[in-house]
């Protein structure tokens, strides 16, 4: 059986997951508040927190990593964000970082070095496609997980 044969095959018993995720921040930096919601079999749940002295991506971070943390199986994941940020580091930026010892391409550490780090120990164990969503144009999760972050954030003030 070839590796993809053996990949779809893996794929297609793990449990699919839905998950949609944002961070806010009020003053970036300042406080800041990230949201997860995970669909699965017709269940949905939401997670959500916030931290004082943060910003609005790693917010964003912290709510992909804590979907990912909550689910206790590998899972088939279709997540979606509105961050290029966290998407385009997830998918491709951090393949480079980590042969690079997390250096960029100025030869600097990478800016929110240890959440890209949790983020891709979070990631291996499962499956994920991710999807950019438009932020603020009507997807009815990605503004129930908006309204949640920002209810967070502004817990904080």
């Amino acid at each position: 059986m070839s590796y993809n044969a053996q990949m779809n095959d893996t794929t297609e018993r793990m449990q699919k997951v839905t998950i949609y995720t944002d961070g806010s921040c009020l003053g970036n930096p300042g406080p800041g508040g990230w949201a997860a919601l995970l669909l699965c079999r017709g269940k949905e749940k939401m997670l959500s927190g916030g931290q004082h002295d943060t910003t609005n991506n790693q917010m964003e971070m912290q709510a992909v990593i804590s979907a990912l943390l909550a689910l206790k199986a590998p899972c088939d994941i279709a997540l979606f964000t509105d961050s290029k940020y966290v998407m385009d580091g997830a998918t491709s930026w951090i393949h480079g970082w980590k042969a690079k010892g997390w250096k960029n391409s100025k030869k600097e550490t990478v800016k929110n070095k240890e959440l890209w780090q949790q983020l891709d120990e979070a990631m291996q164990r499962h499956h994920i496609d991710w999807h950019w969503v438009k932020g603020h144009s009507g997807d009815e999760n990605n503004e129930r997980v908006d309204e949640a972050a920002r209810a967070e954030a502004e817990q904080l003030t």
